[in-house]
């Protein structure tokens, strides 16, 4: 079957096209027929989540329909439309834990479903299992017309909180203002923590999503408010170590955490499932999420999907479609 592999050539990130078998689903697992797949920015990026090495399997999310059990699976049947994290999701057949083959919904393209399992579930572990965002705080999103952000955003706007995003683009600022944007601050600079004092009333952000990096941290810790907390993301500025003032952590009582599925285990990473599909799949089952998705590559258009990243152009994310 045709796939894409990915490999470091010095700095940079390369996707290759190999030739290799279908995959047979193991005990636990399902065989999809691979619709679509989304682009993930932390993939790419050398030095950081892609290492060295030998060329390993391209794409981490994607949406089909499912072909073939493995052995225990219940509750999942041939025909079955889904959408779920998986390895090697650039590919034509791809296999999934069955735990994160979530249903997609009915009416949802396979495209826009594509755009939602990795993303989303970050998103929800995010804000919800680990943020505790409740309904009347202040989420801010630095990066926030990234595919992380926009999520952040639609799901933030659920749960009922108000939104302040940083970007560099007045463009995408404008464009997310209509998605429910409360307050846009047009920066790609650490210089935002006063705009958002002033727009809280002095409270500061009682969540504050880092998808920038380093270079943005202490601006970020000084944004927060009193208990506020702090996600690290993700780092496109390829900063990988900042300073911490220690007396703003002690005195106003902060909490920082990271959120990645590196070294997380199957059990662990499924183990958030089920939560996802009780508290937010019926948002994106009924309309109130929509993924915003920012262009659709054909499957051999897949080194300029990757350039389309990596220039910034897109709002949201980055879908290809392989087949259907």
């Amino acid at each position: 079957m045709k796939s894409y592999a990915l490999r470091l050539e010095g700095a940079q990130a390369v996707l290759q096209p190999v030739d290799v078998p279908v995959p047979e689903p193991g005990p636990g697992q399902v065989l999809v027929k691979m619709h679509a797949a989304g682009l993930n920015r932390g993939e790419f990026i050398a030095g950081g989540l892609a290492k060295g090495g030998a060329p390993k399997p391209a794409g981490m999310e994607g949406a089909g329909e499912i072909v073939a059990l493995g052995a225990g699976v219940t509750g999942a049947h041939v025909g079955h439309r889904v959408m779920g994290r998986c390895t090697g999701a650039f590919s034509e057949f791809a296999v999934m834990d069955a735990r994160e083959a979530l249903p997609v919904p009915h009416g949802l393209p396979m495209e826009a479903a594509a755009a939602i399992p990795l993303t989303f579930l970050v998103v929800h572990d995010m804000l919800v299992l680990q943020g505790h965002l409740k309904r009347g705080e202040w989420l801010l999103v630095t990066g926030v017309s990234s595919g992380v952000g926009v999520a952040s955003l639609q799901t933030a706007r659920v749960l009922g909180a108000r939104v302040i995003g940083t970007s560099g683009s007045p463009e995408k600022l404008a464009r997310l203002k209509a998605l429910g944007l409360d307050v846009a601050i047009e920066t790609r600079a650490p210089d935002f923590a006063s705009a958002v004092m002033e727009a809280t009333g002095g409270h500061g952000a009682d969540l504050v999503v880092n998808g920038v990096g380093g270079t943005v941290f202490a601006e970020c810790v000084r944004a927060m408010a009193f208990e506020g907390r702090l996600a690290t993301v993700g780092y496109v500025d390829h900063t990988l170590k900042a300073e911490i003032d220690l007396q703003a952590l002690h005195v106003r009582r902060l909490t920082l955490f990271g959120v990645s599925n590196k070294m997380r285990s199957a059990d662990q990473k499924a183990a958030g499932v089920p939560a996802f599909k009780a508290e937010l799949l019926p948002a994106i089952a009924d309309g109130r999420i929509r993924p915003l998705v920012d262009r659709v590559f054909p499957f051999d258009e897949i080194v300029a999907a990757q350039a389309h990243m990596e220039a910034n152009r897109h709002l949201g994310k980055i879908v290809l479609k392989i087949a259907g």
